[in-house]
């Protein structure tokens, strides 16, 4: 479960598990946005998946904020695989990462109320939540951690 960076060529990996979570944990409407990301972003923001018996089955980024933040995004896990300790080992694996920057003070990220639980658990504070925020039924929940 260790993560490595991501490729080009995971792409139709990590926009199928972006599909497997919809519509419970990402809108619909998100997907454009999701592979914009990826084609445009993913190599240079640090985004990374995590493969089981070759198979991509989670990915996620650290995005630099430069303002002595960086937000973790676009982090998710094949539907059938969650609760088996791949998200905590992606989320773990980029909190690493930004506490190895001394630039990076604070981490932030937008999740909804169906994963809060899950960040609350790593250490992330609610700062505001936005109902609909993210779209019909899924509240936009925004946290933070001090490093």
């Amino acid at each position: 479960m260790t993560p490595r960076p991501y490729r080009c060529s995971d792409i139709t990996a990590c926009l199928s598990i972006f599909d497997s979570n919809v519509p419970t944990y990402f809108a619909p409407q998100e997907r454009e946005d999701f592979e914009r990301f990826l084609h445009e972003h993913a190599v240079q923001r640090a985004f990374q998946v995590i493969e089981v018996k070759g198979q991509v089955v989670a990915c996620g980024g650290l995005w630099h904020c430069g303002n002595g933040s960086a937000s973790l995004c676009w982090g998710m896990v094949e539907r059938h695989r969650h609760k088996q300790g791949l998200g905590r080992a992606l989320a773990e694996a980029r909190l690493h990462q930004a506490a190895a920057d001394p630039s990076i003070r604070c981490i932030t990220l937008s999740t909804s109320q169906h994963t809060q639980g899950f960040y609350a658990g790593l250490g992330f504070q609610v700062v505001r939540v936005v109902a609909d925020g993210h779209g019909a039924g899924i509240d936009a929940v925004e946290m933070e951690r001090v490093l």
